[in-house]
């Protein structure tokens, strides 16, 4: 109490006329919120540990739950808001770093809502989905600037090698270690159902999902976590990781808490050590160490797999992609600032980096201005959250798009924001074997397939609105975008005309 007290965020509000004292509350809270006072024979709450996860919500069987936001506020202060004393208090209690988990949540500008999609009427008209063809079918690797054929005139086909995907949508990186086996597994198994990708992340394959590897990325963080022969070769492309937009300019770190296990041999790293990624790869220090490592990769996997660089999205995106284009890399995969994570830094979380929507236009036209546009394809994530973000995000310039947080939101997760203690009540970011088995993974999978079933269909939609039959016809087609209360250079850095023009 005292200096050290802060009042809780939530409140629990009981319902003691609903409430039959079931202690399912008790039984599926992680956090220890709910407890049983036997002298006076009613069901208590203590706040202080509550995250709002909505576990007690949902399960309760008579409804007599429900979370709300406490209403007990420091004095108002337009310039030291409630939630920056509140940081203040606690580092000042602690002598630590603030760490958070998912995205940036602050109120900046998401400039997918800000962009409108154009459609076609009349001189170009519209194409039903329905009944005509529309291909979402895309091609992930280097393409050549021209049309090549032999002395006899047929068209050469030869390509490097391309990842396919049967709509413009992967699942990004996620450690086995930051989010659970039972996870992992949806992932695994719904990627493979839709045709599409989904990511390792740093933390190693785990042996039971080898069986997807045609569906499989595999990561190579500066950690070089799980990171061998066999897991090279059992991947349908290899990603370097130099950054992720949660965290710009830092490596990772995963708590000795969630090295437990499988993801203990998995990592190949001692139970109970933190799992810390150097902020740089000790390797590369300029696009020629770069350069060499893509090249390594390729000699390890005898020029079979396409390799991904990933980076967050920073203010010199541009040429950072212009360099990684040159480095020998089939695909570069941007992330902006929103992108989730497991754990950050909360300063670097909310403060570092970029938003996808300019760092992309930037690419694509720094690319296009070079000539190299066809040497890499390029992946966008960070906060893509619908379909039309990834329509919107194609005719920007993307070749597909990358989601993570939209994945977990499939398999249920509440967006609680304490990924990092482990406690995960959904099963999702946890390790303890109690709260993983609460993730189904066949559940999982299907809620997955549905939602990017969903999305298929909405991209259709869109697209046919447009006159567009193709994912190809659509990439950096930015006539079909408008913009709408944006600047003059908002709108010349996303190449986009105002509404109305």
């Amino acid at each position: 109490m005292g200096l050290d007290f802060i009042y809780p965020e939530f409140e629990v509000v009981r319902n003691n006329a609903r409430c039959i004292n079931c202690h399912v509350c008790e039984q599926q809270c992680a956090n220890q919120v709910h407890s049983y006072d036997e002298n006076n024979k009613v069901m208590l709450a203590d706040e202080s540990k509550c995250v709002n996860c909505q576990r007690c919500v949902s399960f309760c069987p008579t409804r007599a739950l429900k979370i709300v936001k406490s209403d007990c506020r420091l004095r108002e202060n337009a310039n030291w808001q409630e939630d920056t004393i509140k940081e203040i208090y606690k580092q000042a209690n602690s002598g630590g770093v603030l760490l958070s988990s998912m995205g940036n949540p602050n109120p900046l500008p998401v400039y997918w809502d800000k962009i409108l999609i154009n459609a076609s009427q009349v001189t170009n008209p519209s194409i039903d989905p329905l009944r005509e063809p529309m291909e979402t079918k895309v091609f992930l690797g280097k393409k050549p600037s021209q049309i090549e054929k032999d002395e006899n005139g047929q068209v050469l086909c030869k390509l490097e090698p391309q990842m396919e995907l049967s709509m413009p949508v992967m699942f990004s990186a996620m450690s086995y270690g930051s989010i659970s086996y039972n996870a992992h597994r949806a992932l695994a198994s719904a990627a493979q159902e839709l045709g599409i990708y989904y990511n390792t992340g740093e933390g190693g394959l785990h042996e039971d999902f080898y069986c997807y590897g045609e569906n499989t990325i595999v990561q190579v963080a500066s950690g070089r976590f799980g990171v061998h022969k066999d897991y090279l070769e059992a991947g349908a492309a290899v990603e370097i990781k130099m950054g992720q937009g949660a965290k710009p300019g830092i490596g990772g770190h995963l708590p000795g808490t969630k090295i437990v296990g499988d993801v203990s041999r998995t990592r190949m790293i001692p139970e109970g050590s933190d799992a810390i990624s150097p902020a740089p790869h000790h390797d590369i220090y300029s696009i020629e160490d770069l350069r060499q490592l893509v090249y390594s990769l390729k000699e390890a996997t005898e020029y079979k797999k396409p390799v991904i660089v990933k980076v967050a999205a920073v203010h010199n995106i541009a040429a950072i992609a212009s360099g990684i284009a040159r480095s020998g890399a089939d695909i570069i995969a941007i992330d902006g600032f929103r992108g989730g994570t497991g754990a950050a830094p909360t300063r670097i979380r909310d403060n570092v980096g970029i938003p996808i929507e300019l760092a992309l236009a930037a690419v694509d036209k720094r690319l296009r201005d070079e000539g190299i546009r066809n040497n890499v394809s390029i992946v966008a994530g960070g906060a893509i959250r619908s379909a039309a973000d990834v329509v919107k995000a194609i005719a920007l310039g993307a070749d597909a798009c990358y989601i993570a947080t939209a994945a977990l939101l499939a398999l249920g997760c509440h967006l609680c924001r304490t990924c990092q203690s482990g406690k995960c009540n959904w099963g999702i970011a946890t390790q303890r074997p109690e709260l993983v088995k609460r993730l189904d993974p066949e559940t999982g999978s299907k809620r997955l397939v549905n939602l990017m079933t969903a999305w298929r269909h909405e991209i259709k939609e869109l697209m046919g609105g447009m006159g567009i039959n193709s994912i190809e016809a659509l990439r950096g087609n930015r006539l079909m975008l408008r913009g709408i209360g944006l600047t003059d250079k908002e709108l010349a850095i996303l190449g986009i005309s105002h509404a109305g023009e």
